[in-house]
């Protein structure tokens, strides 16, 4: 194919294992974030027949360190370069950790018809059998054809292709760490070709957020609190006083000890948006069901992860501290 007739793709990193270097061999001990986006690039030649690529630095941090901050730079980045007609997609390297969160938040702020793929990597770049290359490679196939437009922000990791809203994080160790417990993978990428299983899922007509809408100084502070047993409400009174959003991670159907529901409650008294979510991984916290969220005050979040409540959360409270608002955000993102 000639080169003026290749997609241009957009290549924004973040930093992440991906960009990792190994300091011990043996152990397999790294230093994320140790690589610039261009040496990411210049391990995978094959590239240069796939697309014209062009290449930013917009963080490069381990996941764990990422903040609404740099969120705000990717974003606006994202949506300028999504604007401009002569970029055809983009790819966003990152840290694994937080790559769901990351992905989601992207998907809730830029409702665009572009490809937009994040990879990560589970292994540093200078492991023995790294699989960053392999990932990225994909991601920019992915981003190259068409049948990855309308389908918002994607995650493609081990071949395995999924959806912003669905995937996570589900193992800590080894390639074959991310899922999508609900839904299940989008599709996977075979001979550098992506086979997507079912149609693309509706995506919102609109941004929650604008990109340049996000606050450029604090965000809405909203807290997880982790549910188990004997939890007593010290520690989400003390939330309450500084958050205007408390995330419950809660057990089975989002919930929790008397005394922790008591300082939710508590909580919502004093204006704090609450949300019930599970921490099991998967299924859906309905609303109404074991707990009266009408009487409480609460905010179910369907089969949303506790941290991906949060990111919903956080954007909504920058638009209102209405329950019911609130509640019709979860339903419809």
């Amino acid at each position: 194919m000639p080169e003026a007739r290749l997609p241009r793709i957009a290549v924004l990193a973040t930093g992440g294992t991906i960009a990792g270097a190994q300091t011990d061999a043996a152990s397999g001990a790294y230093r994320a974030g140790s690589y610039g986006v261009g040496q990411l690039l210049a391990a995978v030649p094959q590239l240069a027949g796939l697309a014209r690529i062009g290449a930013e630095q917009i963080a490069n941090v381990g996941s764990q360190n990422m903040s609404h901050a740099v969120w705000r730079q990717l974003a606006l980045r994202a949506a300028a370069l999504c604007d401009d007609p002569a970029t055809d997609g983009i790819v966003i390297t990152h840290g694994t950790d937080t790559l769901e969160e990351t992905a989601y938040f992207l998907s809730l702020v830029l409702p665009v018809d572009k490809p937009v793929v994040l990879l990560g990597a589970m292994r540093p770049a200078t492991a023995l059998s790294a699989d960053g290359p392999v990932n990225l490679y994909n991601a920019v196939a992915l981003a190259c054809h068409p049948a990855a437009r309308g389908r918002g922000p994607l995650v493609v990791m081990n071949e395995d292709i999924h959806l912003a809203r669905h995937v996570q994080k589900t193992a800590a160790s080894g390639i074959a760490a991310f899922a999508s417990p609900n839904a299940g993978r989008a599709g996977v990428m075979q001979g550098g070709r992506p086979v997507f299983h079912a149609r693309a899922e509706r995506q919102a007509a609109d941004a929650l957020l604008r990109p340049d809408e996000l606050p450029q100084q604090a965000w809405p502070r909203v807290d997880i609190v982790h549910a188990c047993v004997d939890l007593d409400g010290e520690l989400i009174d003390f939330m309450a006083g500084r958050a205007q959003g408390i995330v419950l991670a809660g057990v089975g159907d989002g919930n929790a000890t008397d005394a922790a529901l008591q300082a939710l409650q508590r909580a919502c008294a004093r204006g704090v948006a609450v949300v019930r979510a599970s921490r099991t991984g998967s299924g859906r916290v309905g609303r109404n069901i074991e707990i009266d969220d009408d009487a409480c005050g609460f905010i179910a979040a369907g089969d949303l992860s506790p941290q991906k409540a949060r990111v919903l959360l956080t954007l909504g409270l920058c638009q209102t501290r209405d329950t019911a608002r609130l509640q019709a955000l979860v339903d419809s993102r």
